[in-house]
């Protein structure tokens, strides 16, 4: 997730560690311990785009990562305040712990993939939410603030807190139990299309869980739909797009072909024209413009350096972005 939206979590997990001890510092350190495993981004000032991909959501983002720097975190803020100690190292190990594990939990839900049992090859997506949700944050963020300004021993100032947390919890299972539906009626339209698939895959679209993106694989394309829960009708109109996984065949023992593969799932589409080859990573969807065909945006340029392949980061049209999200907010409202 965000920033703040890991910012606010990680606040309110400290208040339940240790607010009532130690006050706003536990809501501060909550929150400074909730933004450290995004700090995994600073490898991309160092490493390729496709490697600092990689990395991403890895071993910062581990069960492992939260137990081995919690004692390491802990010491120190105890050794901060060590002329005026409020809390133990021990506690204060305890509250970096929770608010080390509770990220990486949370950005499970999302799409991209979180490597939580590190060192084992397997990230976590359960495609739920998307990475910016309002209707997560901004509630959770509205009760932590009017938290913050009670006595650490208020009884008002820990039900404010956990409001937040029950708040913002029960809106993560709501996307759950969407994605649920969402999945079946993405499925009862593929039937009744008979439209012959290998997988699928529902991910909600930007901000919000009630517009919602299919992803169809079939032998030689992606079939493309959106569903709001706003629609009159479970009706999905597919878009085709070729996958063109055959552009890839003699390209299938290359060490960066296989990054990719790994990286994307095997949700991809690859394109060629006159600049080279493009491979694109299907998970987040395409991008869809008023009057064009959905197409995706998310990807990397393949490019031989020095008799080897590499991927660079694909610049993503920034104009069209904007037009791209109208459209979807339009859409979100029903047809």
């Amino acid at each position: 997730m965000d920033s703040l939206t890991q910012i606010v979590l990680g606040a309110a997990v400290g208040e339940v560690v240790l607010g009532r001890k130690v006050g706003n510092k536990a809501m501060l350190w909550g929150a400074i311990a909730g933004t450290i495993p995004d700090l995994d981004i600073i490898a991309n000032f160092f490493v390729d785009d496709l490697t600092g991909n990689e990395m991403h959501r890895g071993f910062s983002h581990s069960i492992l990562f939260s137990v081995l720097f919690a004692p390491i975190l802990g010491w120190l803020i105890h050794r901060l305040y060590k002329n005026k100690p409020e809390a133990t190292s021990k506690e204060w190990s305890w509250l970096a712990f929770w608010a080390l594990f509770t990220h990486p939990l949370l950005d499970c839900h999302t799409t991209w993939g979180t490597q939580l049992l590190w060192p084992l090859p397997y990230k976590l997506a359960w495609n739920n939410i998307f990475v910016v949700d309002p209707l997560y944050t901004l509630p959770f963020l509205i009760l932590l603030i009017i938290a913050a300004f009670y006595k650490r021993t208020s009884s008002t100032r820990r039900k404010l807190n956990w409001a937040g947390i029950l708040v913002s919890s029960s809106y993560l299972l709501w996307t759950l139990g969407v994605k649920w539906h969402v999945h079946d009626v993405f499925t009862d339209n593929l039937e009744a299309q008979k439209i012959e698939y290998t997988r699928i895959t529902t991910v909600p679209t930007p901000f919000n869980s009630i517009l919602w993106l299919g992803t169809v694989e079939t032998d030689s394309a992606y079939q493309v739909g959106l569903y709001s829960l706003l629609d009159k009708d479970k009706n999905v109109t597919f878009d085709r797009i070729n996958h063109n996984h055959f552009l890839l065949d003699s390209l299938q023992e290359e060490d960066v072909i296989k990054r990719l593969l790994f990286l994307s799932k095997d949700w991809y589409v690859v394109k060629q024209d006159s600049t080279g080859l493009h491979y694109f990573d299907a998970r987040f969807g395409p991008m869809y413009q008023p009057g064009e065909k959905p197409s995706f945006v998310f990807g990397y340029n393949l490019k031989e350096e020095r008799g080897r392949l590499k991927a660079l980061q694909h610049t993503r049209p920034t104009g069209k972005m904007s037009t791209a999200l109208k459209e979807l907010f339009t859409r979100m409202w029903g047809k």
